[in-house]
């Protein structure tokens, strides 16, 4: 099991930076001293955290592109994979739950603490599963512990509330913004129709 100092206080902000996905899809900030690294394995995404070489304490997001959309009414579905999902952990202990949509974005929130089997630790974590058109993100705040959760908090919450989506995932989702750009599209075929029937007119 990993020793770890005792804290008093609050950590402090000295800076603040901010991540950019390559791809657009997100974006969030956090401390400019906490490092920054791409996620392991197959993972799509980036972890940030106070210590490198501690990372169990983090924030994560990770991507994934699930190759159809969701809407709202997948809520139910989707609610029922995240808990069959979290039921692996040891030990769990879900303490706050809570399920959101907006328009057709679907947030699934959890703050929990479970075991870590390797090293015996009860870990804390706040955690969305967010789905955005064709898009999951796993987005969560880690403590090692739950004193390192509660110490870090600020800190992780902050990334949290930084955390954003790009426009074009909203209008995607948003069924307003959809019909006024499939009536837009159909006006646009109309006059296009239109125009080439005075100029066959105009020809003949």
């Amino acid at each position: 099991m990993t020793e770890r100092p005792h804290r008093e206080g609050r950590p402090r902000f000295t800076g603040i930076s901010t991540f950019s996905d390559h791809l657009g899809r997100f974006e969030f900030r956090h401390p400019s001293e906490w490092f920054r690294t791409e996620l392991d394995g197959d993972l799509d995404g980036v972890i940030v955290g106070p210590d490198l070489a501690d990372d169990a304490t983090h924030f994560a997001v990770s991507v994934t592109d699930l190759g159809v959309s969701v809407v709202a009414d997948d809520l139910p579905t989707l609610r029922d994979g995240f808990a069959e999902g979290l039921a692996a952990l040891a030990d769990l202990s879900v303490e706050n739950s809570s399920d959101d949509t907006y328009n057709d974005i679907v947030k699934l929130e959890r703050t929990l603490t479970f075991r870590d089997e390797a090293s015996g630790e009860t870990r804390k974590r706040r955690v969305w599963s967010m789905y955005a058109d064709h898009w999951q993100f796993a987005v969560q705040y880690q403590g090692a512990t739950v004193e390192e959760f509660g110490y870090w908090f600020p800190m992780g919450n902050y990334c949290f509330t930084s955390f954003q989506l790009p426009l074009a995932l909203w209008f995607a989702t948003d069924p307003a913004m959809q019909l006024a750009e499939t009536q837009k599209a159909e006006a646009k075929k109309a006059e296009a129709k239109k125009t080439e029937a005075k100029a066959a007119a105009q020809r003949g």
